[in-house]
């Protein structure tokens, strides 16, 4: 039997002595689980250790490592000190301990708590440990949020970045005092703002100046900072720049909680309204002079435009530009709408541009949902489609089948190579007898084992194109023959569109729709 150990620490471990050693409670727990493995006679598959990260945090990179191998079939057991060290979420206990775990033919261990998925009488207890655990989540989760509140209303910065001209007070924590180098470009782009230049241009003249984003800022000085995502991620935006112009924070105020996690199982988080933000007056030094602030919110009122926000909105944030990645902004000339890419106007190299008007990218979406409409819709070939999702799922149940005949001699090959060392260790078998039949097995095993291997990665295709066959179909039944779109169709169809820049000599736009099905 193959075995893979799984450990997780949530605290930070005061121990180490640098941060790539595994802190003392992990290596106490790889030691209690190596032991464990032995007594019983099972062969180490691989070790899987998150250190410093919690129990309802889905995206530890080990964790879905281990739930990787696990579907490829790489081993037989998962074993844990607590069931908590594997999740603390009752809906994750369900989906893989007493879900996907037995339908891979894994059994699950956990010491402490006497968890083993092979003793069918113990499957309440697990559920109970995981109702617990989840309570855990849910009250830490309160306790928390109580604190990260009382600390807010009392106006402490609870963030873990500084905004750009600010930085933390190393002697008091939840105070911002002003960076200086940083502060002077804001002030400058506020000035230059109320001078009348245009939030583009403001961009584009820090751009040309070599000026480094907040961002880029924080990363020369060895400060925290968030991770671009896009290209030319050193690069001053527009939005940077009207971002800057509506933040409290630079008069002075301290302005948080504009985002709410969405729950305490995940980490997402959602835009919250301005009336449940945290704003306490005059907690910190200002930026800004009170006069230059509000000559820039009354030039920034007189410039807002009224707009049709259901057609302008369509595509918002949907739309990103082929070369450079950035997502695309709206503009408006003579009553039409378009998209084009910011990167163009905000430096000199950073993109070539795409442009499209909001009109024809709706018609280039049309055309492309009415001709999947026309291949899954067709009558005859929905029947042809229903006969081959049917012979699928035959082909599927066989290939169950003899995956499962694979393992099994899979498993009989093993146990045979282990009984032959017994019979060498016990003098029952010469050596050069157990060399050549042990040989012998271990190649017959390896065979079996390249079989079930391609077997899976065959089913893998099976099931991704009987499910993409079967919603693509119940997606394109539900909006076929439109004549218009709506942000709310657009959200549930679409993830993102790639906008090229336009075929020269040509009006064609090339573009790629990436579907939610």
């Amino acid at each position: 039997m193959k075995v893979a150990i799984y450990c997780r620490l949530s605290e930070e471990d005061r121990n180490k002595q640098f941060e790539t050693d595994d802190s003392s409670s992990i290596q106490n727990q790889k030691a209690m689980l190596l032991q464990y493995a032995m007594g019983q006679g099972w062969e180490l598959y691989n070790i899987y250790s998150d250190d410093d990260y919690t129990g309802s945090d889905r995206r530890r990179p080990e964790f879905n490592r281990l739930l990787q191998d696990a579907e490829r079939r790489r081993f037989d057991i998962v074993l844990c000190k607590t069931q908590s060290r594997f999740t603390r979420e009752l809906e994750l206990v369900e989906k893989y301990i007493h879900g996907l775990f037995p339908i891979w033919g894994i059994r699950f261990i956990s010491i402490v708590d006497n968890a083993d998925t092979a003793n069918k009488g113990n499957k309440k207890s697990r559920q109970i440990n995981g109702l617990v655990n989840e309570w855990y989540l849910e009250d830490m989760s309160e306790n928390i949020r109580s604190v990260l509140t009382n600390r807010r209303e009392n106006g402490f910065h609870i963030g873990s970045f500084a905004l750009y001209g600010y930085k933390k007070d190393p002697d008091q924590k939840g105070r911002l005092l002003i960076d200086e180098e940083a502060a002077a470009v804001v002030r400058e782009v506020f000035t230059l703002f109320a001078q009348g230049c245009g939030k583009t241009a403001i961009a584009r003249m820090l751009n040309d100046r070599g000026v480094p984003n907040p961002t880029e800022y924080k990363r020369l000085q060895g400060l925290r900072y968030r991770q671009p995502k896009m290209k030319n991620g050193a690069l001053w935006k527009y939005s940077a720049i009207s971002d800057m112009l509506t933040n409290e924070i630079y008069i002075g105020n301290m302005v948080q909680g504009k985002y709410g996690s969405v729950s305490y199982k995940t980490k997402q988080n959602k835009p919250r309204p301005k009336s449940e933000w945290y704003i306490v007056e005059g907690t910190h030094e200002p930026v800004i002079d009170r006069e230059l602030w509000d000559r820039v919110q009354a030039l920034i009122a007189q410039r807002a435009k009224p707009f049709n926000v259901g057609r302008i909105g369509l595509f918002a944030r949907k739309a990103r530009c082929a070369n450079c990645g950035y997502v695309m902004r709206s503009s408006q000339n003579h009553n039409k709408h378009y998209l084009r890419c910011a990167n163009r106007y905000v430096s000199k190299d950073a993109c070539i541009g795409a442009f499209i008007s909001v009109e024809k990218l709706e018609r280039l979406v049309l055309d492309e949902l009415n001709r999947l409409s026309a291949e899954y819709l067709d009558k005859d070939e929905l029947e042809r489609n229903i006969e081959i999702c049917d012979n699928l799922q035959g082909l599927r149940s066989r290939l169950l089948s003899d995956i499962a005949v694979y393992q099994k001699k899979i498993a009989e090959y093993s146990k045979g190579i282990r009984e032959l060392y017994m019979d060498k260790v016990k003098g029952l078998l010469s050596e050069s007898d157990y060399v050549e039949m042990s040989k012998d097995f271990a190649a017959e095993r390896g065979r079996l084992e390249r079989a079930a291997a391609d077997g899976e990665k065959r089913l893998s295709e099976i099931d991704a194109r009987i499910a993409a066959g079967d919603n693509r179909r119940n997606l394109a039944e539900q909006y076929t023959g439109l004549e218009h779109l709506t942000r709310e169709i657009v959200e549930i169809l679409i993830d993102y569109i790639v906008v090229g820049k336009r075929i020269p000599g040509t009006r064609d736009v090339p573009i790629e729709i990436h579907w939610n099905f």
